[in-house]
């Protein structure tokens, strides 16, 4: 179907395919108390993305016809992707490494955090969430005007020590430090600035925007996936050891109710489809020895409702994916305040209890949701015996949430960041990231004894 698909499968796939109930209508209402538990200081997926300056205002699009969308192939909730036999991985413990924020050689402070401390992995873009590919390639597939330009790619690395994303790469790996490409896939406001016949559109068939005026990929059209295996794929030949998915999902933000998937909307789950293209990419990867992760939102881990609605469920993505990284940022929890950020008047329940402030308790918001992710696992290997599970490997919040009421936030310092780290440790896993989005990184004993 999609191209990367074995013939051989559709036949069974899409048998399956007809019988699964058609689609119900969500109501837009409950989009809105949603959001409330999702998102902080703008619904973003990281701690309020920063974006660059110069930004060119998106040009308005001409009402376009309905896209042509054929449904993916179903999943079989209970399957697994192939087996394919890569070396061992390391224990990852690392950091996010933003590009957009190069000044003061801030990239050779993070590779110098590394070396001083136990982290051994840097998380670098190599499509960045405007949709901006950071690395040059002459694929195709992959378009120049999609690609950074000259004045963006001397933005980014002229303040550090290197030339291109390449030259990057080549040295991180020499010095032992473990790469990973960080993809972010259907939010992408530049793909579908040139190609608008490959974005979400709304009833009217104009391109359907957020609430930040950016334009998504529609994840049911087939060229989209290809399009971002093909950046996967040139990543990999790079010497990234592995790609992380990011913005694998359905929005959940702007005017849900007008947007139109297309014809086969009703045809297949949003869980079918975000699972389906993942396991596509992790068997693309895999042929080139390199392993495949991804974000989700935390709350995808804790509320099946929830994650229903942007098609991240836990237990598909077990068996299709290396590494799964929930972002469980204590701040991106709903507080108990009453028209601040974040705040629904009641809180958040997570592994059975209620926090009315998370923001201030660091420790305990990561232990307890990750508990969550443990029950998953035991779930799906109790259904599943002898079946291979990614990895949880979790996003940890490495700075001040400051956008929250007073009194619900704290002033992240290392007691608050080893405690996070504590808390993965304790609920039984060894793996973690942190996410900065200045790359505000500092060493500290009391961080790292």
């Amino acid at each position: 179907m999609f191209g990367y698909e074995r013939r051989s499968s559709r036949k069974k796939r899409n048998s399956f395919f007809r019988r699964l109930p058609k689609f119900s209508v969500i109501l837009v209402s409950c989009y809105v108390i949603i959001a409330a538990i999702f998102f902080a200081y703008g619904m973003s997926e990281g701690p309020g993305r920063i974006y660059p300056s110069g930004t060119p205002t998106p040009p308005v699009e001409a009402p376009s016809p309905s896209p042509t969308v054929r449904p993916p192939p179903t999943v079989d909730p209970n399957a697994s992707a192939p087996h394919v036999s890569l070396p061992p991985a390391v224990e990852v413990r690392g950091l996010w490494y933003n590009i957009w924020f190069p000044q003061d050689n801030s990239l050779r402070k993070c590779i110098e955090y590394v070396e001083a401390t136990e982290l051994n992995t840097i998380v670098i873009d190599i499509k960045e969430d405007g949709g901006r590919v950071t690395f040059r390639t002459d694929n195709e597939l992959v378009p120049v005007s999609s690609q950074l330009s000259d004045s963006q790619m001397s933005n980014i690395y002229g303040p550090t020590d290197y030339a291109s994303l390449d030259e990057i790469v080549a040295d991180l790996k020499a010095r032992g430090i473990y790469t990973i490409a960080r993809l972010v896939c259907f939010k992408d406001d530049i793909y579908t600035r040139d190609f608008p016949q490959n974005a979400i559109v709304n009833n009217r068939g104009e391109v359907w925007r957020d609430n930040r005026n950016v334009r998504w990929l529609n994840p049911r059209i087939e060229a989209n996936w290809t399009y971002l295996i093909e950046i996967a794929k040139e990543a990999a030949k790079l010497g990234f050891d592995e790609i992380q998915l990011d913005y694998v999902r359905f929005p959940l933000e702007g005017k849900l109710g007008e947007i139109n998937y297309g014809a086969a909307a009703d045809e297949a789950t949003r869980y079918q489809v975000i699972s389906e293209f993942v396991e596509l990419m992790r068997g693309e990867l895999a042929k080139l020895g390199v392993r495949t992760s991804a974000d989700i939102f935390g709350i995808s881990g804790i509320s099946d409702r929830d994650a229903g609605h942007i098609g991240q469920n836990v237990q598909m993505l077990l068996p299709r994916l290396d590494f799964i990284s929930p972002m469980i940022y204590p701040s991106h929890f709903a507080n108990s305040s009453t028209g601040g950020a974040m705040g629904n008047g009641v809180g958040q329940t997570v592994d059975g209890i209620l926090f009315t402030h998370p923001d201030t308790k660091p420790y305990e918001v990561i232990y307890h949701s990750l508990q969550h992710f443990n029950r998953h696992i035991d779930r799906f290997k109790e259904e599943n015996p002898g079946v291979e599970v990614a990895v949880i490997r979790p996003f940890l919040q490495y700075f001040t949430a400051s956008y929250l009421p007073s009194g619900y936030y704290l002033i992240y310092g290392p007691d608050e960041i080893r405690a996070q780290i504590q808390g993965v440790y304790d609920a039984g896993f060894s793996e973690w990231l942190l996410w900065s989005n200045t790359n505000n990184y500092h060493y500290s004993p009391d961080i790292f004894p």
